[in-house]
């Protein structure tokens, strides 16, 4: 069993679970996933999760995202993007680049978001963009997501760029209609590339071509990144055999700090744990007062 994490970069136009399908044909691993999921619209950075890196997917969800936007100005949409149905028009031809850079200004941070209804959140059981394309409409509550950074990279009315780095749960689409909004022209995504997820690149990123050749010359495990790339930026602990006995058995650690900047951690500080033959062995969660608790295991007994 392969576990390691692929840079895909998706292209226009295919499903994220397309490509998960692809990665599994063409690999027979079984255990495959992907962290983020990218509309068909969009292309970019896509990491696939394989066999045992699957288990690192919801870290790898939470990490900050960059995305670069191309927006039309003065078209509204029913999908927030190119792929719908325009449902309003406006004029956007009085819209100035400082009016652009204004409101911009108003969604950095932490902000309000409401999903949109053509997404795959889920209300009763059903995603909410089946009730969408049945015409019906679902409820839903504001969100709070965080936009790290948000910016202006191109003015060509009626057409803008923009580029922006974002938290979990943040809908680009949203965001650009509610510039549109504000604007008073409304707007709509009409392209969309992730350039990077967490650790991932789009100029580290491998095309499906490039993927497939690497299949057939039986040497794609090489363009695979190891599980604990995602956690680089993490704490990380050598343990001895005990300790890794213990780990790998689920058993709560009491390790005592090697440096003074680690003995006043905080509560549920994520730490990742090697053996003492250098293998990644576990994802630990501080507990308090030197223990740490195994909260995934990646070398079982």
């Amino acid at each position: 069993m392969a576990d390691g994490i692929l840079n895909i970069n998706k292209p226009r136009g295919m499903a994220s679970f397309a490509v998960v399908s692809l990665v599994k044909r063409l690999t027979g691993v079984r255990r495959v996933g992907h962290a983020g999921t990218l509309d068909p619209i969009a292309d970019g950075v896509l990491p696939i999760c394989l066999g045992r890196a699957t288990r690192v997917v919801e870290y790898l969800v939470d990490a900050p995202k960059t995305y670069h936007a191309v927006v039309r100005l003065g078209e509204t949409t029913d999908t927030f993007d190119s792929e719908g149905a325009v449902v309003a028009t406006a004029d956007p031809s009085g819209v100035t680049q400082g009016d652009v850079e204004r409101e911009l200004s108003h969604f950095v941070g932490e902000i309000q978001q409401l999903p949109p209804m053509y997404s795959a959140l889920k209300y009763e059981g059903r995603p909410l963009y089946s009730y969408a394309r049945a015409g019906k409409t679902a409820p839903r509550e504001m969100r709070t997501v965080t936009i790290y950074r948000l910016e202006l990279r191109r003015f060509a009315p009626p057409v803008v760029e923009l580029e922006l780095a974002c938290g979990r749960g943040a809908y680009v689409r949203t965001l650009v209609h509610d510039l549109g909004e504000r604007l008073g022209c409304g707007a709509h995504v009409t392209e969309l590339t992730r350039l990077q997820s967490g650790p991932f690149t789009l100029e580290e990123a491998v095309g499906l071509e490039e993927f497939r050749q690497a299949v057939e010359e039986g040497v794609w495990e090489e363009l695979a990144f190891a599980p604990d790339r995602v956690l680089e930026s993490w704490h990380a602990a050598l343990l001895g055999r005990q300790h890794s006995f213990e780990a790998r058995r689920g058993r709560l650690l009491v390790l005592a700090p090697v440096r003074q900047e680690f003995a006043n951690l905080a509560p549920d500080t994520p730490c990742r744990a090697y053996s003492e033959d250098g293998e990644f062995l576990a994802i630990l969660r501080y507990r308090g007062a030197g223990r740490w608790h195994p909260e995934r295991v990646f070398l079982p007994l």
